[in-house]
Order: structure tokens, then sequence, then C-alpha cells
């Protein structure tokens, strides 16, 4: 029995390879605006991701935070998003550092007399 290594793989044989997809968006009519806080709750099917403006970052705000945007999308999409994000998230922190989520520790290092 022989084998012949100089042929080609068949279409089986041949490793998986993923294929860039461009995918054509218009976004001239979309929206912008601005968010510092989101709140995430659902369902067994989708999730609900609300957008707002805190004027109060610090501390406990008085005032109700309006929330301007709702984006309802399933666990699917929802999880591709959550790729997206962590893939931006590390290309910024690998240029310009870490981003520190908490406040109050961003507020102790910009306060060098604490």
């Amino acid at each position: 029995m022989s084998t012949d290594l100089s042929a080609e793989p068949t279409e089986s044989q041949r490793p998986q390879q993923q294929q860039t997809v461009q995918v054509q968006v218009k976004d001239e009519d979309a929206i912008a605006c601005y968010a510092n806080f989101c709140r995430v709750t659902g369902s067994p099917e989708e999730l609900i991701v609300d957008f707002g403006l805190n004027p109060q970052p610090v501390g406990i705000p008085k005032d109700p935070i309006f929330v301007k945007q709702r984006i309802i999308m399933n666990f699917f999409t929802a999880k591709r998003l959550l790729a997206a994000l962590q893939m931006s998230i590390q290309r910024h922190e690998a240029v310009f550092g870490v981003l520190e989520t908490d406040i109050q520790k961003r507020l102790r290092v910009q306060n060098p007399n604490s």
C-alpha cells in the first residue's frame, strides 16, 4: 500500500479556516448619545441593557438616573458584544494602561495629599 504525500488534501481533510466577511453598515441615521451609567437586566431569552447619564458619578445619586437608551438583545448577540468589547478594552489597555473601574481608587491616585 502506498500513499501519495504530494497530493492536495481533500476538502474534508483541510483545517477549517475562518473567513473574514465584510458587512456593509449604514450609520447615517444613527443617534449618538453619551452614557456613564448602564444597567443590565433580562429574562431567560434576552438581555436588556439600559444606558443613561448619572449627573453625580461619585457616591449614591440623590436624583433618579434617566434611562435614555435601551438595547434588547438575545444572548448570542450579547456574547458577541462581550467578545468585541473585551478585545477593544484589551487593545486600549495595552496602549494606555489598565483602566481602573473603582472611582474611589482613581480619586485617591489623583489626589497625592491623601
